[in-house]
């Protein structure tokens, strides 16, 4: 049995690597979802100084991967873009590159959530667990029928509600995860897309 998993996992490996966000027809059906409201999207933060290392520290900013000045960029971008939806809720976890994303795309609006808090800044795996539990009921029911409620968070979070690896090609920074009443998955769509999408 394990054998037979691992001569399978060059498939799957290379099927994770050419996954990537919606395009074309799957794009159009998600923003459309977004107008139409009544589903939760997972915001990943906008784009990142990647020559910044992280050290686990909340209240550092100094040790924490930032928003680069194309990732504030981003930020504001979608803030206008969302700001032609029917917006619900928005919560953020309280690392400073989704804070910030938040607060530049969102405002006043955003509340932080700590349960958003990215893995490598959760210590403890008890409380790691119930973080990933609290979101994967999160993602279930929007706050109201029509809206679209938004949780500014992070890639591995999402992947283990997912129970997989995301990519970065599948789930870009910027990038929005949404899900339909009930917690189904409805696609990844690139902040980019999004953004064209609704004219900005």
């Amino acid at each position: 049995m394990r054998r037979r998993w691992l001569l399978a996992l060059p498939a799957l490996l290379a099927r994770r690597a050419e996954a990537a966000t919606a395009r074309g027809e799957a794009a159009a059906a998600l923003v459309a979802a977004l107008r139409r409201g009544g589903v939760v999207v997972v915001l990943r933060h906008a784009i990142t100084d990647r020559s910044q290392v992280d050290r686990g520290d909340l209240a550092d900013r100094a040790g924490q991967r930032n928003l680069s000045e194309s990732g504030r960029a981003q930020s504001r971008a979608l803030g206008r873009a969302f700001a032609q939806l029917p917006l619900g809720q928005v919560l953020t976890s309280p690392v400073f590159r989704a804070l910030d994303t938040a607060e530049l795309a969102f405002g006043a609006r955003a509340v932080v959530e700590p349960r958003l808090t990215a893995d490598d800044y959760t210590h403890d795996m008890a409380l790691l667990a119930a973080n990933i539990a609290w979101l994967r009921e999160r993602i279930r029911q929007p706050s109201a029928p029509d809206a679209v409620d938004v949780l500014v968070g992070h890639i591995v979070p999402l992947g283990m509600v997912l129970g997989r690896g995301l990519s970065q090609a599948e789930y870009p920074e910027g990038a929005l995860a949404i899900f339909a009443r009930g917690g189904r998955l409805l696609g990844v769509l690139a902040a980019e897309t999004l953004v064209a999408s609704l004219g900005n």
